[in-house]
């Protein structure tokens, strides 16, 4: 869809059956296969690939067309972007309403919110966090919201490769803290080098899924499930960071020194505004979806997704109702906290007056080997062993283990049809707060 066109802006929202659904049928009715054409254009050429390549459709604008922050450029595709820039809470305060849903993200000793106000607009922001440098994406075609590591897990042999084939490569050994998240994800030991890239917005579309193309092996990368789709890195995998969707009020209460992503970006945008009017109502039509079906939820029901060894959900709705859910995924307990205080990023149009939906985060459930078991509670989440109450971004706010924070799970808070069309093998879980079924 093309975010560059200027957002509703009247004062009632229009039935999305009437108005949207029309359009983006007769959008979709246009829309073309990617062509070996738009593959060059990328540098990617369709030799090595995982899907079908006639299954990837264009979304409407050119690579960079929706501009990826702090893209460093590539010669004949598109010019450089802006690096992201940083404000106080008190300075984002003046645009960013209490409930408007932010990324918060933690990394290396050091936070940060990235509001899906902007990153509605730009879909990746190209980053630095804690030391570490990251891919913080959002594709609002499928309410996803992932971090990635920006350095692509390789072996020698594959940076030997692209060197030979022309690419300039920037390569280092993976360092111990990235190797072992990447084991720990994949079940597998990490590849030793990491190359160095930032990430673009191609344009294209899998599964109504945003591709995101790289800098430097031109790969065409899935950003639901962070895997090479196409390019000489198609299957390899990168790493990812938790990235969890929180309204900017609570995020600000956990984290009252974290910058805030800035609305000063090099380009003009109505920031604040959605152009995807009432695109998460529950019975609207998915944009561009050409994949399987999977009836077990209503396509555009809303999801937490958890990836790796083992492809979990939770309906989100699920949550929702029990606030506490205990589970076991890939052998470790885990506990999800459901809070209001967050508002959709896709219904109304202007977020700030959207619905609150809530959000969820998603936790490793043990603190130095002690596993907790969790109860709800008017003021947060309190912790039967000690007696803390934490909030749901993960951090204890009182009690004896005031500060800690829990160590979160990587996951998404995603749309159904698109997740069940990458992993049809997901299970999907309703368990309660006593434990998995």
């Amino acid at each position: 869809m093309d975010t560059n066109r200027a957002p509703h802006t009247a004062s009632r929202r229009p039935p999305w059956p009437a108005l949207a659904a029309i359009v983006l049928a007769l959008v979709a009715s246009h829309a073309l296969a990617v062509s070996e054409a738009q593959l060059e254009r990328l540098r990617v050429t369709a030799d090595n690939a995982s899907i079908p390549i006639d299954e990837i459709l264009s979304g409407g604008p050119p690579p960079q067309g929706i501009p990826a922050l702090g893209f460093r450029g590539l010669r004949g595709v598109a010019e450089a972007s802006p690096e992201p820039r940083f404000v106080s809470q008190e300075e984002a305060a003046a645009w960013l309403g209490d409930l408007e849903p932010v990324i918060l993200m933690r990394l290396g000793g050091e936070a940060r919110l990235y509001p899906l106000q902007i990153l509605t607009w730009h879909e990746i922001a190209n980053d630095t966090l804690g030391g570490v440098p990251v891919a913080v994406t959002f594709c609002p075609l499928c309410n996803s919201a992932l971090a990635f590591d920006r350095r692509v897990p390789a072996t020698q042999a594959q940076v030997d490769a692209l060197r030979r084939d022309g690419h300039e490569v920037r390569a280092a050994p993976l360092d111990a803290a990235a190797a072992a998240t990447f084991e720990r994800q994949y079940g597998r030991a990490a590849p030793e080098l990491g190359i160095d890239v930032t990430f673009g917005v191609s344009g294209l579309l899998y599964f109504s899924n945003m591709l995101m193309f790289d800098d430097t092996t031109f790969t065409l990368w899935s950003q639901l499930i962070g895997e090479g789709l196409v390019g000489d890195m198609t299957d390899e995998l990168l790493i990812r960071y938790p990235a969890q969707i929180v309204g900017f009020a609570e995020a600000r209460l956990a984290e009252p020194d974290a910058l805030v992503l800035s609305q000063d970006t090099g380009f003009r945008r109505s920031y604040g505004q959605n152009p995807y009017v009432g695109y998460d109502e529950i019975g609207s039509p998915a944009f561009l979806f050409r994949g399987p079906s999977d009836g077990r939820l209503a396509p555009k029901e809303r999801v937490i997704t958890v990836d790796g060894a083992e492809s979990v959900a939770y309906p989100f709705d699920h949550l929702r109702d029990a606030r506490v859910v205990h589970d076991v995924i890939a052998g470790d307990p885990v506990v999800a906290f459901w809070a209001p205080g967050t508002a959709t990023a896709l219904g109304a149009p202007s977020i700030a007056g959207a619905a609150d939906i809530g959000a969820v985060g998603l936790f490793y459930a043990t603190v130095d080997g002690q596993a907790l078991r969790f109860e709800a509670e008017d003021d947060g989440f309190v912790d039967a062993a000690t007696g803390s109450v934490w909030d749901v971004t993960g951090r204890a706010r009182s009690g004896p283990l005031e500060g800690t924070v829990l160590e979160a799970v990587p996951h998404d808070n995603t749309l159904w049809f698109a997740w069940a069309a990458f992993r049809p093998e997901t299970d999907v879980r309703r368990p309660g707060t006593g434990g998995g079924e």
